[in-house]
C-alpha cells in the first residue's frame, strides 16, 4: 500500500511539473542575452529602428539585446539567419517588407509564413514627389497628363523590381493605366533618385516621404500624395492617394519584430507585451518622430494578417510586371 501511494504521488508530481514547465519557462525567460538580427546594413532605417527597439527591450526584459547586421543577397542572408535559428526566444529579427517580395522574385523560398510574428512597429508609405517648380500642382493633374502622354513621364525611386517600383506599378494598375505609361528609371535608392528628380532627369519619384524629406525641406521638391489610408505625420497636409486620385492602392516599407517559426506561445506573448510597452513609450515615439519614420502597431495576429495581405498584393503587382518567377 505504501509503495503504491509513493508511486502515485511521484506520478502526480511529475505531471504537475510537466504542466507547469511552460509557465515556469515563460516566467524565467530570458536568462541570457538575446540577439536581434538585422538583414540590412548599419546606419540605415531598419538598423536604426532595430537599435532603439533593442535598447528599450533590454530595459523590459533585464537582459542585453545585441543587434547583429547580417547583410547580403538583397536581404536574403539576414532573413534566412532569423528563420533558421532555434525558436527559443534568444534570436529575434527585424524583418522587412522584402520578405513579401523575395520569394516572388525567386531569390529564396522564405515567406512571411516561415516566422513567428511578434509585432509590427513601423510603416513608411510610398509618396509621389515632383520638383518644387513642377507645373503639376496635384496628383490628379499629373495623372491626367500621364493618360494624355503615355511614355513621356519617367519615374524612379529604387532598383528594378524594388519596393518603390512596385509602388508605382500598383498605383498605375489601380488607376487603369498600363505600366508602360510611366517608364521606370532604376536607381541605387531613393537619395540618388531624388537628386535625379531635382536635376530634371525624371518627372517624379515614388519613395517614402522620410526619404524625400531632405529635398522637400530644402524647397527643391514637393510631395503630391501618400499611398496610405491616412495622412503622414511628417507631412500632414499631403493628401492620401484616395483623396488625390481616387485610388485605394496602399503600399509602404515596413519593419516588424519576428522570431523563427515555432516560438512557444508563452514566449511570444511575453515579447508581445514588451513590444507594446516599447511602442507606446515616449522614447520610441520621440526617436521615430525625430527620424521622420512612421509608426504603426499590430500585435502578433494583426502582424500575421498584415503580412499575408502584403504578400498577396506584392505577388499580384510583380506578376503584372513580369517579375514573378
Amino acid at each position: 500500500m505504501l509503495r503504491r501511494h509513493i508511486v502515485r504521488s511521484m506520478a502526480a508530481l511529475a505531471a504537475a511539473v510537466t504542466l507547469a514547465a511552460p509557465v515556469a519557462y515563460a516566467q524565467s525567460y530570458p536568462t541570457r542575452p538575446i540577439t536581434m538580427i538585422v538583414p540590412w546594413g548599419a546606419g540605415g532605417g531598419t538598423d536604426a529602428t532595430a537599435r532603439i527597439v533593442a535598447s528599450l527591450l533590454e530595459k523590459e526584459l533585464g537582459q542585453p539585446v545585441n543587434v547583429v547586421n547580417r547583410t547580403g543577397g538583397n536581404g536574403v542572408v539576414g532573413h534566412s539567419a532569423i528563420a533558421m535559428s532555434p525558436p527559443d526566444g534568444y534570436t529575434l529579427g527585424m524583418i522587412t517588407v522584402e520578405i513579401s517580395m523575395m520569394h516572388w522574385a525567386g531569390l529564396t523560398q522564405l515567406a512571411p509564413k516561415d516566422y513567428t510574428p511578434i509585432a509590427l512597429m513601423n510603416l513608411d508609405p510610398a509618396g509621389v514627389t515632383v520638383r518644387a517648380d513642377s507645373s503639376y500642382k496635384s496628383l490628379d493633374d499629373l495623372i491626367k497628363n500621364v493618360r494624355a502622354n503615355p511614355g513621356k513621364f519617367k519615374a524612379s525611386g529604387t532598383g528594378q523590381g524594388g519596393i518603390w517600383h512596385l509602388a508605382l506599378a500598383g498605383m498605375l494598375k489601380d488607376l487603369k493605366l498600363d505600366n508602360s505609361a510611366v517608364p521606370w528609371v532604376p536607381s541605387n535608392g531613393a537619395a540618388p533618385a531624388m537628386a535625379d528628380l531635382v536635376a530634371g532627369g525624371i518627372e517624379f519619384v515614388t519613395c517614402s516621404l522620410p526619404e524625400a524629406r531632405a529635398m522637400i525641406d530644402a524647397g527643391k521638391a514637393r510631395p503630391l500624395a501618400v499611398m496610405s489610408n491616412q495622412a503622414a505625420a511628417l507631412f500632414p497636409n499631403v493628401p492620401t492617394l484616395k483623396a488625390a486620385a481616387g485610388s485605394d492602392w496602399m503600399i509602404g516599407a515596413w519593419r516588424g519584430v519576428a522570431a523563427p517559426k515555432g516560438l512557444p506561445a508563452d514566449i511570444t506573448a511575453k515579447l508581445g507585451v514588451a513590444m507594446k510597452k516599447i511602442y507606446d513609450s515616449k522614447e520610441y515615439q520621440g526617436f521615430m518622430a525625430s527620424r521622420g519614420f512612421g509608426t504603426i502597431y499590430a500585435d502578433a495576429k494583426g502582424f500575421e494578417q498584415f503580412m499575408a495581405k502584403g504578400d498577396a498584393d506584392m505577388g499580384n503587382v510583380m506578376k503584372s510586371l513580369g517579375l514573378a518567377k
